[in-house]
């Protein structure tokens, strides 16, 4: 039989952390920006955590050591530690080992995910993780695959598993004025999210170019330069379309 790992000893590649409040999950947030990501988003604002060799490798105890500063913080701001990227189920003995720790200590613990690679979340990862924060990129099959590059079945299947297993999710959903604002498109998503208990919020997320400037570094073309960002009415108007189907959108 192998050896088994230590779960400090397991090892993965991260782009940084960093605190954050308001869109990572409850309270103020230790974030884990892990590298690597199998999708590509035209309006990915990280271009930098695509690939995984970009990375810095770290151990698990090495993470936990950086939490370990910050958690009488984190904890008095009833926040707790996302892990995000890039596509944490990218590395995902990494990711578990990480959500393992956090739970033995008491931290709150989320996961920000696209879904594309939720078959690699194990029942014991996920049962590891106090909240989901699925990002669905769009509900048009044709536009997801323009748009990042992969199939939208695997986000909907991951979405009906958490449902099933009961987990608390928070939806994502960027608005790309001409992308993603379609009004049936937005009506099905919405009501294929009223049909599961597990969602307890979306969160509408206005498409913005704060990450031109990493195109531009890495010297990458960033194809939604000349798109605009929604305005104050799309936006209400897509929030009421999901508040219509009895969802909390914010």
């Amino acid at each position: 039989m192998p050896a088994t790992v230590a779960p400090g000893a397991v090892t993965g590649r991260i782009h940084s952390w960093d605190l954050s409040t308001g869109v990572d999950g409850p309270g103020t947030r230790f974030v884990l920006f892990t590298s690597g990501c199998p999708l590509r988003c035209l309006y990915c604002a990280n271009p930098d955590t695509w690939h995984m060799r970009d990375g810095r490798e770290v151990t698990v105890d090495e993470v936990m050591a950086e939490i370990d500063k910050y958690r009488g913080f984190v904890t008095t701001a009833g926040g707790g530690v996302t892990l995000t990227g890039g596509e944490p189920l990218l590395q995902p003995a990494f990711a578990g080992a990480v959500l393992r720790r956090c739970q033995e200590t008491g931290l709150h613990t989320a996961l920000d995910t696209s879904g594309f690679l939720g078959a690699r979340a194990t029942d014991a990862l996920l049962a590891d993780t106090d909240l989901v924060l699925l990002d669905i990129k769009s509900f048009d099959v044709a536009t997801y695959r323009k748009l990042t590059g992969g199939a939208l079945a695997p986000t909907l299947n991951f979405a009906t598993r958490l449902d099933r297993l009961g987990k608390r999710v928070w939806i994502r959903y960027v608005l790309v004025p001409g992308w993603t604002d379609d009004e049936d498109a937005v009506d099905g998503l919405a009501g294929f999210l009223s049909g599961l208990d597990c969602v307890e919020r979306i969160d509408i997320l206005p498409f913005h170019k704060l990450g031109a400037a990493k195109y531009d570094a890495l010297d990458i073309p960033f194809a939604l330069r000349e798109t605009p960002v929604p305005d104050t009415a799309l936006v209400d108007r897509v929030r009421s379309q999901f508040r219509q189907r009895g969802l909390s959108a914010h």
